[in-house]
Parts: structure tokens; sequence; C-alpha cells
């Protein structure tokens, strides 16, 4: 199996212009002190001279040379024979041994380079040598002394090459890795986004509609007969829209809760009981137990809408008389309990959410609490009703939550969306948050 020897490692172009000029100048005074002195072979040396000079200009003009080191290496074989010639004519031509020395390190890989110099310094010692009357040992010194420093240049040179392109290398794949991990996020984001809107979407908006749909079925059964019953069902039904109508503004700007507006997490959820239970046939108890401590918004914000899922719920599948929702303030935690007297459900065979049938359900609200840090249980059977409990750490509220009609509040959310919001109320709010999200036994 042939193996392909790696290019040269490039050069700047200053550099090597500056070592073309070196070698044209050396090979210049070689041949011009040979003319000044009238030496009686002057007229060979100028010849070799040119020789060495057109077969050295020939390898910066073939592109093999630049890209191939065996290409190199013939090239510089060719040169180094012809400067032979000229080192046996003129003692001057040791000169050129130094320029030589540079192109072999560059041209050739380490050890053929190192060679190729060692083999050079030799010749320019021996050549230099045969010139004079005697040798000593400033003879070999130049030479050797030449040798070594074009080594310790080049090689430090191409160390200082490879550790910039490795590092260069290093550069672009942080650079790509860093773009396909904003990447990644954007896509995470986004579907946590979805998530989020879907199941802000199906607490609020959906089933507030479900609540005004259910009013309005049971006006329409009262009627002709019952007119009083069917006007009380369109007025809560209209109330209903108010509410539901402020809620997806409030959506729709990110902001709090309407129900959370001007009150505390307790208010809004005895609010919320004394609005589900006088518009539905369903006696709905608030208990508050503990001593209240301020929330994160985003722990409010999940209690009441779990609250809101597990009474809708009540309403809509569990056939319930009553229900009861207790906030617990339990020292380390917070708890939420909502629990009715209706059918119950078996928990261990519910069927998958269904988005198409309005069903994320117990799904939605396990994701809210698992992305605060809580947990969601349920306890239920057939004909013996419902127990739903969220549990959250209880964590020091982020920033001052000061709720008045306008305020300015630094939130920051528990899950994946750290977001500061300026809110002003703005909405008036006419009678009290609407229970909207379907009981744990819907399965939704």
């Amino acid at each position: 199996m042939n193996t392909v020897a790696p290019a040269p490692i490039p050069t700047p172009r200053v550099l090597a212009w500056c070592l073309h000029l070196l070698v044209t100048g050396l090979l210049a005074l070689t041949a011009g002190r040979a003319v000044a002195e009238g030496r009686s072979h002057a007229g060979s040396i100028t010849a070799v001279a040119a020789v060495c000079a057109a077969v050295y200009a020939a390898g910066p003009l073939l592109p093999r040379v630049r890209r191939s080191r065996s290409a190199a290496a013939w090239w510089l074989a060719a040169v180094g024979a012809v400067w032979l010639v000229l080192l046996a004519l003129s003692p001057e031509g040791v000169w050129v041994a130094f320029p030589l020395y540079f192109l072999q390190l560059h041209l050739l890989s380490r050890r053929a380079g190192l060679a190729a110099v060692t083999a050079t310094a030799t010749a320019a010692i021996a050549g230099f040598a045969a010139h004079q009357p005697s040798f000593g040992p400033a003879m070999a010194i130049g030479p050797a002394l030449g040798a070594a420093v074009a080594v310790a240049v080049v090689w430090g040179y191409q160390t200082l090459y490879r550790e910039s392109e490795r590092r260069r290398r290093l550069i672009e794949e942080l650079t790509a890795t860093r773009a396909d991990l904003a990447e990644a996020q954007h896509t995470a984001g986004v579907l946590a986004e979805r998530e989020r809107l879907a199941r802000e979407i199906h607490d609020t908006l959906a089933q507030g509609l479900s609540s005004i749909q259910l009013l309005l079925r049971a006006a329409e059964r009262a009627l002709p007969g019952r007119p009083d019953d069917a006007a009380r069902h369109v007025d809560a039904a209209r109330r209903a829209a108010v509410d539901n109508l402020a809620e997806a503004r409030r959506f729709v700007a990110a902001l709090t809760p309407p129900a959370l507006e001007g009150t505390t997490l307790a208010g809004a959820l005895e609010r919320l009981c004394a609005t589900t239970g006088a518009r539905h046939r369903l006696a709905v108890r608030f208990r508050l137990t503990g001593d209240p401590v301020p929330l994160p918004t985003a722990h409010e914000v999940a209690l009441l809408r779990i609250a809101q899922s597990a009474l809708a719920n009540t309403v809509r599948h569990a056939h319930a008389t009553t229900a009861e929702t207790t906030l617990r303030y339990l020292g380390d935690h917070v708890a939420l309990d909502v629990a009715d007297d209706g059918h119950g459900f078996d928990p261990g065979r519910l069927p998958a959410p269904d988005p198409e049938s309005g069903g994320f359900g117990l799904a939605a609200m396990r994701a809210r609490m698992t992305a605060l840090g809580g947990t969601l249980a349920v306890e239920s059977a057939p004909g013996r009703g419902t127990s739903l409990t969220a549990r959250l750490p209880l964590a020091p509220p982020t920033g001052t939550e000061t709720r008045t009609r306008t305020e300015t509040r630094t939130r920051t959310g528990t899950g994946t969306e750290p977001r500061t919001e300026t809110e002003t109320g703005t909405e008036p709010r006419t009678g009290t948050e609407t229970g909207t999200e379907p009981h744990p036994e819907a399965r939704s």
C-alpha cells in the first residue's frame, strides 16, 4: 500500500522571498568575487553559479515541489549537485550552504531533513577545507553553527505552526459545537414553550369554554319551564366568559393569572371554590392550615392551575356532591389537597393523554409539579371518591412581589424560562376565576 507523504508546511510569502533573495545574492557574490579577483577559472565559477540559480529558480515555478515531498527531494538533489560543483570550484560556495539548510529542513520530512542538513554541513566543511592550505577548527565551526541555527529556527517555526493549526481546528470545532448547542437549546426551548402553552391553554381557555358550555346546556334544559334558573345559568356563563376573556388577555401578555391579582394564593383558591360552588350543583369548601408564607409566582400559578383542573374535573366527571380544597403550609413545603366524594376511578387504568379530546389532565399537572421540583399524588378507587395532593418545596421568593393593581414584578421562573416582566393590571375583574381543568378522573 503506497503512502502519500504529507505536503511541506507552508511559509509566509515574505520569508520565501527573503530566502530567494539570499540565495541569489550569495550566488552573485560568489561569481562576482571570482571575477573581481581575476581567478583563472572565474568563467567556470560564473557559469556554474548561473546554472545553480536557474535550477533553484525552477523550484518555486513547479507546483509539485510545493505540494509533494518527493518532488521537493528531487529538486533539492539537483540544486545540491550543482552546488557541490560550485563548492569544488570556489571556497565562497560554502556560503550557499546556509540557505540550503532552510530549504532541506522545510521541504523534507524531519528525519530526512536532518540527514540532508548533516550531509550538506559535512560537504561544506570538507569543500571549504580543500581550498585552504591547512585545516583548522574555525573551518568547521561556521557551517556546523549555521546548521544548528537553521535546525532550531525551522523546527521551532514548524512547532509553532502545528500548534497554531491545532488551535485553529479546535476553535472551529468549538464554534461548530456552540452553533449546534445553540440550535439544540433553541429547539428545546421551542418544544418546552409549546408544552407550556399547551398546558396553559388547556388549564385556562379550553376549560373555561367547557365551563361556559356546561352552563349554557343547563340553561337550555331549564327552558322554557324554569326561566329564572335559565337566566341564572346564562348570567353565570356570561361572567365565566368575562373571566375567560380576561384570562386570555393576560395569557397573551404572559402576565400573572387574573385570579392572583390583588390577593394571596389562599384568597384566589377560596374565591375559586366559591365560584365553582355557585355555578354548579356542588358544595365546595376551602380550608387553610399553617402559617402562609410568600411563594414564588411560578409556585402560586402552578397550585392555582392544579386546583382549577381538579375542580373542573370534579364538575365534569365525578358526579360528586361535595369537594374540599385544602392549602397547607408545612414548614419546608406547601401542599394542595383536592378531595371529592364522587364516583372515583382506577388510577392504574387511565387512558393516555389525548389532546384531540382535550385531555392533558394528570399529565399536565404532573409536568407542572416536576418542573418546579414537586410531586403529585392521586388516590382514588371506584365508588370511593378521589383525592389529589400536590406538594412543592418552599423557597424564598425572588425579588419583591407586591401584588397591586399596578405593579412591577421580577419573576424568576423555576422551570426553563427565567424572565423579568413589568406588569400593569388593567383588566376589570368581573366574578372570580373559573374552575378550568378536568377532574383527575378525566383522564381527559
